[in-house]
């Protein structure tokens, strides 16, 4: 269920939000990153992902998610859980305020090929190594999160 402007800018405002973030590998171990079009992490390299919606289980939501941000839709058993995350924002999609936190939900997807590559949430694609998206400074911090254990 999405929730209009007024809502969701009060629920924003007052609780964290449930998302799923992909950690898409390729055959040679490459991290695919989008380039984030809207806030939070705006123009940042970031994993493809999105918000969980109100009564939408964990392998509903990670199909819509993979087929509107991959293209492609893919089962959660196709992935591997890799943990909970906090991601806290000091701006959100209304603007400078306020600002969101996240609970992300982070699952590691290997794929053959992505073709096709959606444009709504990332003006563009990349497929990064680990070490060089943990170089890059325009790789966003949380993004950077995932693998600093690796």
């Amino acid at each position: 269920m999405y929730l209009d402007n007024k809502t969701f800018v009060t629920v924003v405002s007052n609780t964290p939000l449930v998302s799923i973030d992909l950690i898409v590998e390729n055959a040679r171990g490459e991290l695919l990153l989008g380039q984030r079009k809207n806030r939070p992490a705006q123009g940042f390299w970031f994993v493809p992902g999105g918000r969980i919606l109100k009564n939408e289980t964990l392998a509903a939501a990670f199909e819509r998610l993979t087929l509107n941000e991959l293209g492609l839709k893919f089962s959660i058993e196709d992935a591997t859980l890799q943990g909970p995350y906090d991601h806290f924002y000091t701006d959100s999609v209304f603007g400078d305020a306020p600002s969101t936190h996240y609970v992300a939900i982070a699952y590691r997807l290997r794929v053959a090929q992505l073709v096709n590559l959606p444009q709504e949430q990332h003006a563009d694609y990349q497929w990064f190594s680990v070490a060089d998206l943990l170089f890059e400074p325009q790789v966003h911090q949380h993004t950077k999160a995932y693998f600093l254990n690796d």
